[in-house]
């Protein structure tokens, strides 16, 4: 079937696979692989094999070479990781993510749908960006959070409420930029004061603050990052006290679709701080 599973290699499982089983292949000449199979939780490995060829032919992102995928299996070269996010890191990566976000299209959202984890992410090209963000982000994850029982009524009434008000909210000359989509520390491999790679996309063209702000809700990267960051692509003023926590109600709300919990609880009093 693939070539490469004809050869003679090890195979040892490797952790992050919440969605997929995710394996090194260890080759006796030396050759590291990564092996992604249909784990059964959703989502879809050709999908995502899509991505990552879309970011190595359209960006100088560093990501893995995708070698085979289909919807049962994606394999892929391997990338070193472990040195940690350190200062120097965190300054490779602002020349990256700039760079990634220099690279623009004619309008917001992609020529297909994408994912983010196992969900469905809807990308219908829009013109304005507060279109494209309240129905295609806002509104779309708040509905599937509600129809997955993980969200409560009253909080999807005050999200409706949020929505109306993001012309207010949000600045009116955005430019659609490549996004990453997923950008978290699990995504970001590390070796050497250097970035290897980033990993598990979840792409469109959107405001660049979505994946900013996106890097922040886990702490994954810090005042190195964005003031590297800022020396190549300044941000517009509002950014930290108000458009970042607007921004991470997306990605609250695939962790409340995906989990409940307390992630609907965050949801909640950041619509609320905006009502």
């Amino acid at each position: 079937m693939i070539d490469f599973l004809d050869k003679s290699h090890r195979e040892r499982p490797l952790g992050g696979g919440c969605i997929a089983e995710v394996s090194l292949l260890e080759f006796e000449d030396g050759e590291k692989l990564v092996a992604k199979r249909d784990g059964g939780r959703g989502g879809d490995l050709e999908t995502e094999g899509w991505m990552l060829r879309y970011l190595a032919q359209h960006s100088s992102l560093p990501v893995p070479e995708v070698l085979h995928c289909d919807s049962q299996l994606l394999l892929m070269t391997w990338l070193p990781d472990g040195g940690g996010l350190t200062a120097a890191a965190e300054q490779h990566a602002a020349e990256l993510i700039s760079a990634l976000h220099a690279i623009t299209a004619p309008d917001f959202g992609l020529e297909r749908d994408t994912l983010i984890g196992p969900l469905h992410q809807p990308n219908s090209r829009e013109a304005d960006w507060v279109t494209f963000f309240r129905e295609h982000r806002l509104l779309y994850m708040a509905d599937l959070a509600q129809q997955r029982g993980r969200l409560p009524s009253a909080t999807r009434r005050q999200i409706d409420q949020l929505a109306a008000r993001l012309p207010d909210l949000i600045p009116r000359q955005v430019k659609p930029s490549l996004l990453h989509g997923d950008l978290w520390g699990g995504n970001i491999l590390a070796s050497k004061d250097r970035i290897s790679g980033f990993i598990d996309p979840a792409i469109y063209y959107g405001d660049r603050e979505m994946d900013l702000a996106f890097s922040t809700l886990f702490g994954s990267l810090g005042d190195g990052f964005f003031r590297h960051y800022q020396e190549r692509q300044p941000l517009e003023p509002g950014f930290f006290e108000e458009r970042r926590d607007l921004y991470n109600l997306y990605p609250l709300l695939v962790h409340t679709t995906l989990f409940g919990g307390g992630y609907a609880g965050a949801v909640k009093r950041i619509t609320e701080g905006f009502l």
